[in-house]
This record gives structure tokens, sequence and C-alpha cells, in this order.
């Protein structure tokens, strides 16, 4: 069974066993979250996520529509994710950009991740760095943009 704090506002059914929800956290009905997560404390999810098993997601972030964690990714504070490349107050587009961040991967703190990118399996994003494009496996990319720095071995 999840753990979920009674300051958090969940709508979700679809967490799974012995995940950890902390304080003041929003998860929106339709989204899906495995086993053995733990999403820190303000932290929202909307509808369209899905969140593999052993994540870690730390405080401060916003996951938003058409984002996918798959398992044993850990996502640092305040990284942000987008999913509109041209937003418009109250315009909004066909469809959401798909983002997806690969089995294993890691994210810094603060980095920001655009919208329809992957990060590879195993990939490590460094700390405030922005992602603007496709990162492969096993590579740390670090900057503004990121870039590669190293194979991960």
């Amino acid at each position: 069974m999840a753990k979920i704090h009674p300051l958090s506002d969940v709508q979700s059914v679809n967490i799974g066993e012995n995940t950890s929800v902390w304080q003041y956290c929003v998860i929106l009905k339709n989204a899906q979250i495995g086993d053995n997560c733990n999403i820190n404390c303000q932290v929202f999810i909307e509808n369209d996520v899905k969140i593999g098993d052993n994540v870690t997601i730390k405080p401060g972030v916003q996951i938003w529509d058409g984002v996918t964690l798959e398992d044993n990714v850990f996502i640092g504070p305040n990284v942000t994710f987008t999913n509109d490349l041209m937003p418009r107050s109250k315009v909004y587009p066909d469809k959401f950009e798909k983002t997806v961040v690969k089995k294993g991967a890691s994210v810094g703190a603060n980095a920001t991740i655009i919208a329809g990118n992957t990060i590879g399996e195993n990939a490590m994003i460094g700390a405030g760095s922005v992602v603007t494009k496709d990162v492969p496996s096993n590579e740390i990319w670090i900057g503004n943009p990121a870039k590669f720095y190293k194979k991960i071995n």
C-alpha cells in the first residue's frame, strides 16, 4: 500500500506498493506511479504522466502531461520539465510534446528539460543544465545548453 501524507491532494488510485507521497503534493487522477517510489514534498504530477518503479522525485518538481519517467530514475530538486514549445496564455496545443527519461537516468537540481526530448538509459544531467536535444545512454551532459561531457563507464 502507498503511504500518502494527509496534507497532499492525491486524486490518482494508480499508485504502486510502498510508494511514499510527502506533504503538499498534488497528483491528478490519471497519473500512473509505480512501486517503491519516493515523491518528496511540493511535487505536482499532471494527468498524462507515467512514472516507473523505484523513482525518486525531490522537492519542487512539476511533471506535466506527456512526461514519462522510467524505472530507477532520479529527479533532483527543482528540476523543470516543459511540454509546450510555444506556450501562450489560454492557447493550448492540439497535443503536448512527449518527454522520456529512460531507465536509470539522473537529472541534477535545477536542470530544465525542454519538451520532446529523450534522456537515455543511465545518462546523467548536471545540475542547472538545460537539455535542448536528446541525450544518449550512458553519457553525462552539462551546461546551458547541455552538451556532452563524458561517457559513464
